[in-house]
């Protein structure tokens, strides 16, 4: 096997893994990450924050999560671009996430607000526009329909360790054609 093919075969095991969600099987799967691996969710903002995973062991909070409540992460592993150079290769696939959210959201939106009202440091203002924009898309998303299909971009880097290729990092990423979710407020420069 030339060492696309295997690089390929690595991402195929990857979808398995998230087809199948088998958390008897989750170390196993871990097994396909480097010790120092970096895993950048959706939710990543920086190094060590939030989903931003900067080992095989924190990773594994972030592959359980996903496992245990995220949707059906299906990559499109046959045009998936692979690279490699020697020991080292990288992945850029396109995917989707799909996920059926109903009715049952508002409520869970409305205990988010409680929660949110309680322990956060914003001020009132802030509170107020955040939970506006929330509410705003909690309404407007649900009325489109319950199965939700997110395009998602996967890019990974991979090298060849003794025992076979290994993911070395990983970015979960969603494209955007608006204002992007997360604002850096305190870094406004003039």
């Amino acid at each position: 096997m030339n060492p696309q093919q295997e690089v390929r075969s690595l991402l195929e095991a990857f979808q398995k893994g998230y087809i199948l969600r088998d958390l008897n099987q989750l170390d196993a799967f871990m097994g396909l990450f480097t010790s120092d691996v970096e895993v950048i969710g959706t939710n990543g903002v920086k190094p060590g924050v939030d989903e931003w995973y900067t080992n095989r062991n924190s990773a594994r909070e972030l592959v359980r999560g996903d496992w245990e409540a995220w949707g059906d992460l299906r990559l499109d592993v046959d045009s998936a671009s692979i690279r490699v150079h020697d020991n080292v290769g990288w992945i850029a696939a396109s995917a989707t996430v799909t996920q059926k959210i109903g009715a049952e959201n508002y409520a869970s939106f409305l205990k988010f607000i409680r929660e949110f009202l309680d322990t956060s440091t914003l001020s009132p203002e802030q509170k107020l526009h955040f939970i506006l924009r929330g509410g705003t898309n909690t309404v407007f998303e649900l009325r489109r329909g319950e199965i939700f299909v997110w395009p998602l971009r996967f890019t990974a880097v991979v090298v060849r360790a003794a025992d076979g290729w290994k993911f070395a990092q990983v970015n979960f990423s969603f494209p955007t054609i608006y204002f992007p979710d997360v604002r850096l407020t305190d870094q406004v420069r003039s």
